[in-house]
């Protein structure tokens, strides 16, 4: 029986390369079929990749019922199709905290407290003896860089770098900061995009102690081209919020060169939100200095709150 491989819904370049590099290592370490799978559209940064290192868009699977999945970048059932407690799962491969998936057998776990999936997954080519391909490798090293955001983010550890360059040498590529750059440049690129499109780029629900709570992030090259649709932004954000019976919509504008966010609030109680965050906000609005991380600098101080 097929194993399919997949991240969560409104994928992101790790989960979608996650299922890419974990399918070919364990196509080639056991005997099952692994099929890499993916839950929504992927981001022109991942077309990015995707294009640069000749990897094929993975299949679209919206269900799960009755099939053996393996999950990378995440174990929040929120962010998995709606009937994934229907699907075996027999393994993980994620950097983000414990979630809420429960399993009814042992399974295959590996998470590690770094900056990306794909370099769990490098541990993993490791330690089953695997060569890794050198368009794999590529698209893994592109992975690691988007996620780490070259490196800036909290989130990255020693492992990562050491990956990124043991990777690069692999894929041929000699200034792999230069791409990373350019894929940034791609990231950022909002022209004739919606609202709604801005704000679910990278966007994730949370289910914080009973409370449902929607935070999206945009990492961009320069976050000023954004500052005459922030109202916009805000009005789809209350909609999203009514849309899905959200207490709280938080979207991060994360500006990689000056190594910040800007946060736009909409919350049944803004003061949950100046509390995390020591912060005081101005037309829904806060500047966050040195946050770059939903997973570590902006989930852990808002989930205490509820």
């Amino acid at each position: 029986m097929s194993v399919y491989v997949f991240g969560h819904k409104n994928p992101d370049s790790d989960s979608i390369v996650g299922a890419i590099s974990l399918s070919y290592l364990k196509n080639k370490s056991e005997k099952e079929e692994y099929i890499p799978a993916r839950q929504g559209e992927i981001s022109a940064e991942t077309e990015f990749i995707l294009n640069r290192f000749g990897g094929e868009l993975p299949m679209l699977k919206t269900s799960v019922a009755g099939e053996r999945v393996f999950i990378v970048d995440s174990t929040d059932k929120p962010h998995f199709q709606d009937d994934i407690d229907e699907a075996t799962i027999i393994g993980i491969a994620d950097h983000h905290k414990l979630g809420d998936l429960m399993t009814d057998a042992p399974l295959e776990a590996w998470i590690r407290p770094i900056g990306c999936s794909n370099t769990v997954i490098y541990e993993m080519y490791r330690c089953y003896g695997v060569k890794v391909p050198k368009e794999i490798a590529g698209m893994m090293m592109m992975a690691i860089l988007s996620d780490t955001v070259i490196f800036k983010s909290p989130t990255c550890t020693k492992v990562d770098t050491k990956a990124v360059k043991e990777l690069a040498e692999i894929a041929g590529v000699t200034d792999y900061k230069k791409l990373a750059m350019e894929m940034f440049i791609v990231k950022s690129a909002v022209d004739g995009a919606s609202a709604r499109d801005l704000n679910t780029r990278d966007y994730k629900e949370f289910n914080m102690n009973g409370t449902k709570v929607g935070i999206g992030q945009l990492e961009m090259v320069d976050i000023s081209v954004l500052e005459p649709r922030e109202e916009e932004l805000l009005e789809d954000m209350k909609k999203m919020k009514e849309e899905n019976g959200l207490h709280t919509v938080l979207i991060l504008l994360t500006d990689i060169m000056k190594e910040g966010s800007k946060l736009l609030v909409v919350s049944d109680d803004e003061s949950k939100i100046e509390a995390a965050f020591d912060i005081k906000l101005q037309d829904h609005k806060a500047w966050l200095d040195g946050v770059l991380s939903r997973k570590k600098q902006i989930v852990p101080f808002v989930q205490p709150q509820f």
